[in-house]
């Protein structure tokens, strides 16, 4: 038996929760460098500060045993008891700071901060100090910590003298740890409180694809009519949206194929009956004669079949962004030529109404074949005596293309339904060529394939009038029926 596997919990996997946590990550990981920085930082400048401070207060001490002494106005000399005298009573020590007067390597005098060691407990460091003959700056490790000093020895007679000025900045160093630590403790709960709000964001925001992977989990192959509810302009509901139309665009595709195998599968019944029926029975047919027949029935069934199979395909296409091969037509041209080609369907008494010169926007074949399409059905209702007439005509906004023809007229009750695939109307053709029904919807997926649609107009002194009214623009309307049609499904 294989181990079963090991699947991380869910929330792992969770984009929601891996985007935070890198958040957090880099967050944290910038904190503790900008708290390591700021430690290193503040301790420089304490180091810079206590340096100058040192480096002031030995030149200070230095200019005034040059000097004179302001009590009796003459030049200290050898007298180096006057010289701290004066210099303490000025004087008071900074913070972490200690101030020490040595006379023959006794303590004269001192001045301390608070928190500052006393002198009692320097032990061999002031050893250390009075063994210098020259001023010394330096550093050296004490009880108290580490400490940084300036020691400037005295020449005097009969006595020589060491002043010192020390700090310890242990105090101030703790003060400077307390303070990044507070830092630390602020920037913790920073990040914790961005982290929960983070969170919560980042679910607000992910909600789109949540609701699409839910949506994409229950959808099926007979039903796409789901769709995502879509709030805001951001990247996840600019996804949503994409989602939404290629769900309808499926849809409207899956819908044309149904409706085509729904369509051939009806519609192909009736021939295939017939042709099997023949067939049957094409063993007891005794005369060539007889036989030929039979095949002529097949073979007309068979050609029947070819024509319905090849509509249905044009109807099927018509939901195709490709369908249309838009550009410039001129009009008059168009229904002059198409004129020519109706001429030579049948014997009828032929009009033509052309429209001004001008050029409109749309696909030169499908209008011509919508148009012969519209004729030859009006040869099939029409004898020879009949008048049949092609004209357009041009509005500001709008092209009206037409056949009319003076047969018999179509009863009010059918106008509505007669440019449904596979209806036909009461009116019997005058002709033998019955159709299968998909002319007139041809006709129809034409004109709404140009943002257009088809009717049926009354018009005195004529049977039936049949048009085909267009933008004067098809490719704007053409884009405008197709964002229509991929929106079309209600959102869930």
């Amino acid at each position: 038996m294989t181990p079963a596997k090991e699947t991380s919990p869910r929330w792992v996997s969770s984009m929601r929760v891996r985007i935070v946590a890198v958040v957090v990550i880099l967050l944290l990981l910038s904190s503790i460098g900008s708290v390591l920085l700021l430690r290193v930082v503040l301790f420089e400048r304490l180091d810079e500060e206590i340096g100058a401070s040192l480096d002031r207060e030995a030149e200070e001490f230095q200019l005034l045993a040059s000097g004179v002494d302001p009590r009796t106005g003459e030049p200290f000399g050898d007298d180096i008891a006057a010289i701290f005298d004066v210099y303490f009573s000025r004087e008071i020590a900074d913070e972490g700071e200690t101030l020490l007067a040595f006379i023959d390597g006794n303590l004269y005098e001192s001045r301390r901060a608070t928190q500052v060691p006393d002198t009692d407990e320097f032990g061999r460091t002031i050893e250390y100090w009075l063994s210098f003959e020259e001023p010394t700056e330096g550093s050296i490790d004490t009880d108290a910590g580490n400490t940084k000093y300036f020691a400037v020895p005295i020449q005097g007679a009969p006595s020589d003298g060491m002043f010192v000025v020390a700090n310890f900045p242990a105090n101030e160093r703790e003060e400077i740890t307390d303070a990044v630590q507070t830092q630390v403790l602020v920037q913790l709960g920073t990040t914790a409180l961005a982290s929960l709000l983070g969170l919560a964001l980042a679910g607000r925001v992910l909600r789109p694809l949540r609701n699409l992977a839910q949506t994409a989990r229950t959808i099926s192959e007979t039903d796409l009519s789901r769709r995502i509810e879509v709030e805001g302009k951001d990247e996840a509901s600019q996804i949503a949206g994409a989602f939404n139309d290629m769900l309808a665009r499926l849809e409207q595709s899956f819908t044309t194929q149904r409706q085509f195998l729904d369509d051939t599968s009806h519609e192909l019944r009736t021939p295939l009956t017939i042709i099997r029926g023949n067939l049957e029975l094409l063993e007891l047919d005794e005369t060539p004669e007889e036989r030929a027949q039979t095949v002529a029935v097949v073979t007309d069934e068979v050609d029947r079949m070819n024509r319905i199979v090849a509509d249905l395909f044009l109807l099927a296409r018509a939901e195709r962004q490709d369908f249309l091969q838009l550009g410039p037509v001129d009009l008059q041209e168009l229904i002059m030529t198409v004129h020519r080609k109706v001429c030579a369907l049948a014997v009828r008494n032929w009009e033509v109404r052309t429209p001004p010169p001008g050029v409109i926007s749309a696909d030169r074949n499908r209008l011509t074949q919508a148009l012969l399409q519209l004729a030859d059905n009006a040869v099939k209702f029409t004898d020879a005596d009949s008048a049949i007439q092609l004209g357009a005509a041009v509005t500001a906004k709008e092209v009206r293309l037409w056949v009319a023809n003076s047969g018999p007229s179509v009863p009010p009750e059918e106008a509505a339904q007669i440019f449904a695939r596979f209806r036909r109307g009461s009116i019997r053709p005058s002709t033998n060529s019955g159709g299968a029904g998909l002319g007139l919807s041809i006709v129809a997926a034409i004109a709404e394939a140009h943002g257009g649609r088809a009717e049926l107009v009354p018009r005195p002194g004529w049977g039936a009038v049949f048009e085909i009214v267009l933008p004067r623009d098809a490719r704007e309307a053409r884009e405008a029926s197709l964002r229509v049609a991929s929106r079309s499904a209600p959102a869930d």
